[in-house]
């Protein structure tokens, strides 16, 4: 699966093999238990995170990944967003510390 991001309209293709998503589930299902407890999305705390929320998170921890030059990190945050929402083909990337205004596009 491919997910074209988006970092200051850069864009950047990333291949996730569908094999990785099924393997990432128990990560998956960790990410998923730490965010039941709440999270802290740029200035806003939020109690329930949603789905897309979730994916905000991913999405910022994959720019950080990105930045870091941290391939493994890079493949699973992109593959739990695949996970996540299928249908996401795009992700627009905030990168001015707003995880709430970070984008997702499906086709």
């Amino acid at each position: 699966m491919k997910l074209n991001v988006f970092i200051d309209d850069q864009p950047q293709a990333i291949e996730v093999p569908d094999s990785m998503i099924a393997e990432g589930r128990e990560f998956f299902a960790k990410m998923d238990a730490d965010m039941d407890k709440g999270w802290q999305m740029g200035r806003t705390w939020v109690d329930e995170v949603n789905t897309e929320q979730r994916c905000q998170i991913a999405a910022d921890r994959l720019l950080t990944a990105i930045e870091g030059d941290n391939e493994s990190m890079k493949m699973l945050m992109t593959a739990y967003i695949l996970y996540k929402l299928p249908k996401a083909t795009d992700v627009r990337i905030d990168t001015n510390g707003e995880m709430l205004e970070t984008e997702f596009i499906a086709y």
